[in-house]
């Protein structure tokens, strides 16, 4: 009877106990993430989406989930291939993400315009822009003013398109010679292999794409040459989980840029993990982007990775206001969270 009893009892504990815990794992309320248990305590879920896709620019953040960096910082992330800015601001103002990388000038134009304004930069992927144009050889391309009386495509109202006109004042090239036709972002390789348009204006990161498709070699004029204080892409973060668990997104931060730099490191391994989480990307074109983006990662003057100086920020404001992409009145704090990774 005695041992019965001490049997009966144990079973009600346990069930307070699973009830307790299912208590817990509930979604809270506060713009952070939800709490699950995890094998060494608790875990917080939060949803990150990736710049587009599954590609070899976004394989860092499968590298830090895959080598246990987001868990050991008491992080459980799922991670969503994303579509472009828009829908991942998209999902940031709802809610459906915590945190998402994107084309940091884009997401700059779209809150200057008040669009997307509930949003915060963490960390910087990108220190430069990497929107460029790229077009094959055999054009005899080689230079901006070569663009005159040419047809570049581009994404269909992609920052790509919007940054087309600075990018032309500056390089000393009319605008108005070129002509400028929008297509799927999946078109546009096809497009220039099969000489439909004389160049793309698009991601440098794709050059070992474009190269696979039109058997030829590629010539790539960075906007960065004329633009140099935009930058390109990075992670941000929803405003209400910024304020209701700081933590949190410093954690997050820290594990990223972890992962970033162990797949700037090692590329071949990084590619592989994320032909592993996603087996659509195939592992030459992620080494290519994950190689071809190296240059363009590393702060200047000594600073940590991911690091967003505040006077560039201001200063690429300044580019995009004076050439008509926005208006006055945005400034580096309503975009950017400098906190998370301070300059030393």
């Amino acid at each position: 009877m005695f041992t019965r009893s001490r049997v009966l009892a144990a079973t009600a504990l346990l069930a307070v106990l699973v009830t307790a815990s299912a208590c817990s794992s509930d979604d809270d309320s506060s713009g952070g993430g939800s709490t699950v248990a995890g094998a060494s305590g608790d875990l917080k879920k939060v949803t990150y989406v990736t710049a587009f896709g599954a590609v070899g620019r976004d394989s860092f953040i499968w590298v830090a989930k895959e080598k246990g960096y987001f868990k050991d910082a008491g992080i459980d992330i799922d991670i969503q291939k994303g579509a472009g800015n828009v829908q991942n601001l998209t999902l940031i103002k709802s809610g459906g993400a915590q945190f998402a990388a994107l084309d940091f000038t884009g997401a700059e134009i779209q809150a200057g315009l008040g669009k997307f304004t509930n949003w915060r930069a963490i960390a910087a992927i990108h220190q430069q822009t990497l929107v460029s144009i790229m077009t094959t050889a055999d054009t005899n391309i080689t230079k901006p003013t070569d663009l005159a009386g040419k047809k570049v495509a581009t994404a269909k109202g992609s920052v790509s398109e919007l940054l087309f006109p600075a990018y032309a004042k500056q390089a000393g090239l009319d605008a108005k010679t070129v002509t400028i036709e929008g297509a799927q972002t999946t078109a546009l390789n096809g497009l220039m292999a099969q000489r439909k348009v004389d160049a793309l204006s698009t991601f440098l990161l794709s050059k070992k794409a474009l190269e696979t498709v039109s058997k030829k070699q590629v010539t790539v004029l960075p906007y960065s040459e004329y633009l140099s204080d935009l930058f390109g892409n990075a992670i941000i973060a929803r405003e209400e989980t910024i304020a209701s668990d700081k933590d949190l997104v410093k954690k997050f931060t820290a594990a990223a840029m972890k992962g970033l730099q162990y797949t700037l490191d090692n590329p071949d391994e990084a590619a592989a993990i994320l032909n592993k989480a996603e087996p659509t990307a195939a592992v030459p074109a992620a080494v290519g982007e994950i190689n071809a983006m190296k240059p363009y990662v590393s702060p200047p003057n000594g600073a940590p990775l991911g690091h967003l100086d505040q006077e560039r920020v201001a200063r690429s404001i300044a580019v995009l206001q004076g050439n008509g992409l926005m208006p006055a009145g945005l400034t580096p704090e309503k975009i950017v969270d400098f906190s998370f990774i301070p300059a030393s």
